[in-house]
């Protein structure tokens, strides 16, 4: 029983810290696909967290059932051999960019809030991913296990600073439904474009449990945890509207706290990105070993070489382009992952 309580929770964590990067911790993604729309970003959260619990878990239990090492072999039983590779090229693409996102997003933090180079805060980011990933699956396992629960407490400790100015605002305001269904379509792109992503790890996470109970399990507490942080995330953000035009708007509200809160805050948003960074990078490493004769280590450092260079045009520029265009392709992966029998 121990054993898959385990199991259960380091498949939640491991699922949570995934979806949850750079756009995702320091607040831009949520306020780009739920907060920008007021009150009915609340609701667009509640239909995005089950979209995660309903479809992360299929995910997990379609990769089970079929043997699948990697994304590209789901892909290939949803979309058949011929167009499975088309697909799996764009989804390739797609980890790529967001990597090279998150990369982008640690030097962000360096520069906007600790004062220090860019550089610095990305090459250091990169050895420590070459570090973790020296330890495979047990090293993210590890990783996430440490990283989300500290971050579900933050997460908390974010919305208890708020409480004081929520009154200011209604939690639901019915002008912010009236004449517009955007609110709608961005819940499903914002999970359609994380699920796609999250393949890449919850393909391979799946061969971590001994049954389908504990996937089911997993995946469940995954969601909820992921519906828990946003509706958290959201809360404090739609509370103090004034911080929604920030780069970091999270970081504004936590440094009203003190400099030790808001220094810890960095930490944990770090912690978030990194845990995305080496998911990512697990699944970009597991399809290119079975596409070309070269070791692991050549291609992860092949592949980190890359995301530097793309790093480099910007952390707010990236996120802005590449996150919606990725939320629309998304959406086909979504809508063949519900329907497939």
């Amino acid at each position: 029983m121990a054993s898959r309580r385990k199991q259960m929770m380091q498949i939640a964590a491991t699922y949570i810290g995934t979806v949850v990067g750079a756009g995702f911790a320091t607040g831009r993604e949520i306020v780009e696909f739920f907060t920008s729309y007021g009150s009915a970003g609340l609701i667009g959260i509640i239909i995005s967290g089950l979209l995660f619990i309903f479809l992360g878990t299929r995910i997990m239990l379609v990769a089970r059932k079929i043997g699948a090492h990697t994304y590209e072999d789901i892909n290939r039983h949803m979309f058949g051999s011929r167009m499975a590779s088309f697909v799996n090229i764009i989804l390739f693409i797609m980890l790529f960019g967001v990597t090279s996102v998150m990369l982008s997003g640690t030097g962000a933090i360096f520069k906007e809030q600790l004062h220090l180079s860019f550089q610095i805060g990305i090459f250091l980011t990169l050895f420590l991913v070459y570090i973790v990933m020296q330890k495979g699956m047990k090293g993210i396992l590890w990783t996430n296990s440490i990283v989300v629960p500290i971050m579900v407490l933050f997460s908390i400790v974010i919305s208890i600073s708020m409480l004081d100015d929520a009154g200011s605002r209604a939690l639901i305001e019915q002008d912010d439904f009236i004449g517009q269904w955007k609110w709608l379509f961005s819940s499903f792109t914002y999970a359609a474009f994380n699920l796609t992503l999250a393949t890449a790890i919850l393909v391979p996470l799946s061969k971590e449990a001994e049954d389908d109970g504990v996937i089911k399990w997993g995946g469940l507490f995954g969601g909820l945890g992921l519906m828990f942080i946003l509706l958290n995330s959201h809360f404090a953000l739609y509370s103090v509207p004034r911080v929604l035009n920030y780069e970091i708007p999270i970081a504004e509200i936590i440094g009203q706290l003190g400099a030790v809160v808001h220094l810890l805050f960095l930490l944990v948003v770090y912690g978030e990105i990194f845990t995305t960074l080496i998911g990512n990078l697990f699944g970009l490493v597991g399809s290119l070993t079975r596409n070309f004769r070269a070791s692991s280590n050549m291609l992860l450092l092949v592949i980190m070489l890359g995301s530097y260079l793309i790093s480099q045009f910007g952390y707010s520029s990236l996120l802005h382009f590449l996150y919606p265009l990725f939320g629309m392709i998304g959406l086909v992966f979504l809508v063949m992952l519900a329907f497939k029998r």
